[in-house]
């Protein structure tokens, strides 16, 4: 008798992640520390934010994702008086910790631009419109 053994077939495995997805964590993380008014994009993106009842996570921030490794770029307002470097220190860890605790991926390159700075009034007064309601809601113990 001819007894054949069926092997299972290897499986292949890979677990990829969308530009988009990784501007969204890094967004939501730098949205919460202090400091920080706004993550800023283009032109386009501040007219669509006008016209949106809530503010597009994503805008301000490039992510170059590759298989293990992520570059961000970001554009912010920050607070008139706030200790920028303080600030870009708290960005490094806090993106870095949510992207490695979501997705196993390094962040290996952070560039931060500081577009402008305004009082806390007058960032109020400008974008009463448009609260950054989703930002100020999120609360995840594994990004700190």
């Amino acid at each position: 008798m001819d007894s054949k053994v069926m092997s299972k077939p290897e499986l292949t495995r890979k677990l990829t992640f969308n530009n988009a997805v990784i501007e969204k964590i890094a967004g939501l993380v730098c949205r919460n520390v202090d400091g920080v008014l706004s993550l800023d994009g283009g032109m386009i993106s501040e007219l669509a934010g006008r016209f949106s009842k809530k503010t597009d996570p994503t805008k301000g921030i490039d992510a170059e994702v590759g298989e293990k490794q992520v570059a961000l770029d970001m554009d912010a307002t920050i607070e008139y008086g706030a200790d920028a470097r303080k600030i870009f220190d708290e960005i490094c860890t806090r993106t870095q910790n949510a992207i490695k605790n979501y997705t196993g991926l390094d962040v290996v390159e952070i560039n931060l631009n500081i577009n402008d700075v305004l009082t806390k009034r007058e960032w109020e007064q400008q974008s009463s419109s448009q609260k950054d309601e989703l930002a100020n809601t999120v609360h995840d113990e594994r990004v700190k």
